[in-house]
């Protein structure tokens, strides 16, 4: 069977949820057997800017075949071109399942929906709830959601929550298949000690884009107004949001608590999470956050906003939750675990690491491929 992967930014990368769950599923299908091709875009890595160069001379990953599309460097509409140019080239490779995932994507599902493709969609999150977007790109991710609705012979979706939503919104079954975690490389502090000057349980985590919808300036204010001498590290880039950044930045000034790393991978990432004291994620909005999977993995005290996707996950540990939004109850929630220091630890077990198992999400996702299949 042959399959094109379209939707993502590019791969091998960590720039975001859609990027690794692209890599992950894509190279374990090659080692089933599977030709994929992986529709990646051209332009800028946001996230690791040293990675542009080298991702360009790609041709083929871990046996998946990389297709670069020519893109705009011009927030929305890069994503718009790269759609269309990525679903006019699919439809005539001759493929036996076009797999779409995010929603700004589907807007282009009728191409291929002309040709009677099969077309499946793994559904990440609402984007058009992102902050970061407004006006025409909002419309025109709503607009891809619904031709997912009406064209897609299969969606899946990461949340309960988005389940409840396609079928409440426009009577459309899907299928939930959790996001996966690998189990982790525990290491000591070494990169982080030299670098930052940090050392284990010395520090609070943000891991994530800086996006308003990460809900980082909640943090901030929360942290702030602790009683501690613990830092707060920072780890991620703009995402298309460099005015965000620029406020995130004038907001730490005062505060050398503070630590912003930038975009982190590889052994300095495994260290972070081996870490920290804890480990916080407030979003306003999330699909099925691979950050705090990845974090529950390593055992990391965990503090996330109440929302439907987290708590989802948080069913599966003992993870402590606060109000989305509420800053005083963040921080006073912060101060119990920074007081209780360790004895809130989580510590992933056996059937977490099988329910959010790579391989078997895989084997759930071929099952859809092979639906309707001769």
């Amino acid at each position: 069977m042959k399959i094109a992967m379209i939707g993502h930014k590019r791969i091998p990368s960590r720039e975001g949820g859609v990027e690794i769950v692209v890599e992950e599923l894509s190279t374990r299908l090659v080692k089933r057997g599977y030709q994929v091709d992986v529709y990646n875009r051209k332009g800028k890595n946001v996230q690791d800017k040293n990675a542009d160069k080298e991702n360009r001379k790609i041709k083929k990953y871990k046996g998946v075949n990389i297709i670069t599309i020519p893109t705009i460097n011009k927030k929305g509409l890069d994503a718009l071109i790269y759609s269309f140019f990525a679903s006019i080239r699919a439809v005539f490779g001759k493929y036996d399942i076009l797999h779409y995932h995010a929603e700004g994507s589907c807007a282009m599902l009728w191409i291929p929906h002309l040709f009677r493709k099969k077309i499946v969609v793994t559904i990440h999150g609402l984007d058009w709830q992102r902050a970061k977007w407004g006006g025409f790109a909002t419309k025109y991710i709503k607009f891809g959601e619904k031709l997912a609705a009406k064209y897609a012979d299969e969606i899946i979706v990461l949340s309960k929550g988005i389940q409840k939503y396609f079928k409440d919104t426009y009577n459309r079954d899907t299928k939930f298949i959790p996001n996966g975690v690998n189990k982790p490389t525990l290491r000591q502090a070494k990169i982080i000690k030299e670098k930052y000057g940090l050392e284990k349980d010395s520090y609070i985590l943000f891991l994530a884009r800086i996006v308003p919808e990460k809900g980082l300036h909640y943090l901030i204010e929360a942290f702030k107004k602790t009683d501690t001498d613990k830092k707060l590290v920072i780890a991620g880039e703009a995402s298309h949001t460099n005015d965000y950044l620029k406020k995130i930045k004038k907001s730490i000034k005062d505060d050398n608590r503070i630590i912003m790393t930038g975009f982190v991978q590889g052994i300095e990432l495994q260290e972070l999470y081996s870490n920290c004291l804890i480990y916080c994620l407030p979003s306003d909005v999330e699909g099925m956050p691979l950050s705090l999977l990845e974090a529950i993995s390593y055992g990391c005290n965990c503090l996330v906003s109440d929302i439907e996707e987290n708590k989802q996950i948080t069913e599966e540990a003992n993870v402590i939750t606060f109000k989305k939004g509420n800053i005083g109850d963040l921080e006073e929630k912060l101060q119990k675990l920074l007081n209780n220091d360790n004895k809130n630890k989580v510590y992933a077990n056996d059937e977490f690491f099988k329910v959010h198992n790579w391989d078997y999400i895989e084997e759930k996702i071929e099952k859809i491929y092979n639906i309707g299949e001769k």
